[in-house]
């Protein structure tokens, strides 16, 4: 997914979309201590690259958004496999929405009425009497349930986003119009294999019961079972030394396969990942596949917190070796790492070999900081097991002093040449 080479172009626009059909899905989210997530996840696939063709890409219909993992960017490419979902309204979290539809069916055409005539709205754009008090959607305004209803059901779209506001209009003045007819949908047996199929390919290498997470879409065993495509010759059976389960790997990863075989992979990408990253969203995953045990805490009482509100894994050539409890100050300039945990494998946790990471390591740091738009650099603290208090001052030293040293150089390169 993007994750084992670092880039070895200036990413361009056509590279978003590429990724983002590699992935086969982007996750929403809105939390922004540092970049919100979309852009984070993209950014630590390609490197530097402007934000606004991820915006520019929903707005000229190469993209669309639907549920899938969670709220997603999607490929336009992929829309009749979420059209099949759309009929049967059967997409998780949203089970009452026919029952919603029925009971306010009059609501619901007003609204659409409205829509036609008026032209695309956003949520603001409704009054509201009261404030909201929690966060689901017995609490929102009677016309964002509205909404989201219609958007759940595929009568509404999101045309573009302004300031990460979702703008809404009509599936006919949105979508494509190769796609308006409903014969494009698939039957649901045919749905749950596509999607089976689509969610180990972008993974790499998976175990049965992580298939059905990638998507949401299947139970811990989705069907057909990964044995049955295999039989088919869709996927291939491996053994992963560790695993107690056969790993599957998709037929067109066969070249990668027979590489990894004769260990000819090489990592040698080095970044700080989002939260929301597919890389880390099934925990069991992490831990059998990296060693990592990740969850995400921003929605952890902050007396229970273990790391921190918003913490980033950090990828190191292939290794999970810690997470970032960081924080963007733009209007100063500032990217804060309040705290960076190394896990107890990391080479950054021990003494020995470790000078190529650590300048790896910087390297991300300063590139990422720049991204945001940041000067400087700072390192409140270093976290790890085997880390000395003299270890640790000087591990967070050469990091600082190398990311800062790099963040001159891509701050200056930046500047315009008189």
């Amino acid at each position: 997914m993007g994750l084992l080479e670092a880039p070895q172009k200036k990413a361009t626009k056509a590279d978003v979309l590429a990724a983002i059909r590699s992935m086969h899905v982007l996750q929403i989210d809105t939390i922004s201590m540092v970049a919100r997530s979309p852009y984070l996840v993209l950014f630590s696939r390609l490197g530097h690259y402007d934000p606004n063709w991820l915006d520019e890409l929903l707005a000229e219909g190469k993209l669309f958004e639907y549920w899938a993992h969670a709220a997603c960017f999607l490929p336009i490419d992929d829309y009749p496999l979420y059209r099949t979902q759309q009929l049967a309204l059967e997409r998780y979290g949203f089970k009452r929405a026919p029952e919603r539809l029925d009971r306010d069916a009059l609501g619901h055409l007003l609204l659409l009425d409205r829509i036609r005539e008026e032209g695309a709205v956003r949520a603001t754009d409704f009054e509201h009497d009261g404030g909201r008090k929690g966060n689901g959607w017995w609490d929102w305004k009677p016309d964002k349930l509205r909404l989201e209803t219609l958007f759940t059901a595929g009568e509404l779209m999101v045309a573009r986003r302004e300031n990460f506001h979702r703008i809404y209009d009509l599936r006919e003045r949105v979508l494509p119009k190769r796609f308006l007819n409903d014969s494009v949908a698939l039957t649901h047996a045919a749905l749950v294999r596509e999607l089976s199929l689509r969610a180990v390919k972008a993974m790499g290498v998976v175990q049965a019961r992580w298939i059905g997470d990638y998507f949401r879409h299947a139970a811990k065993t989705p069907q057909p079972h990964p044995d049955v495509l295999v039989d088919e010759a869709e996927l291939i059976r491996v053994k992963v030394d560790g695993w107690k389960h056969p790993g599957y790997v998709h037929r067109d990863h066969r070249h990668l396969l027979r590489r990894a075989e004769r260990n000819e992979l090489r990592a040698n990408h080095t970044a700080l990942l989002s939260p929301f990253d597919p890389l880390v969203w099934d925990r069991e995953r992490a831990l059998a596949s990296w060693d990592f045990d990740y969850r995400l805490e921003c929605y952890t009482p902050a007396e229970k917190r273990k790391y921190g509100y918003f913490t980033l894994p950090v990828l190191v050539k292939g290794s999970l070796m810690g997470r970032a409890n960081a924080k963007a100050h733009r209007s100063h300039k500032v990217f804060e790492l309040k705290t960076l945990y190394l896990e107890a494998s990391s080479r950054l946790n021990k003494d020995l070999d470790k000078e190529a990471d650590t300048q790896s390591l910087a390297d991300a740091l300063a590139s990422t900081a720049r991204w945001h738009g940041a000067t400087t650099l700072t390192i409140g603290r270093i976290v790890g097991s085997k880390l000395t208090r003299e270890s640790e001052r000087s591990l967070r030293s050469a990091l600082l002093v190398q990311a800062n040293r790099q963040l001159t150089k891509l701050a200056e390169a930046e500047r315009p040449r008189a």
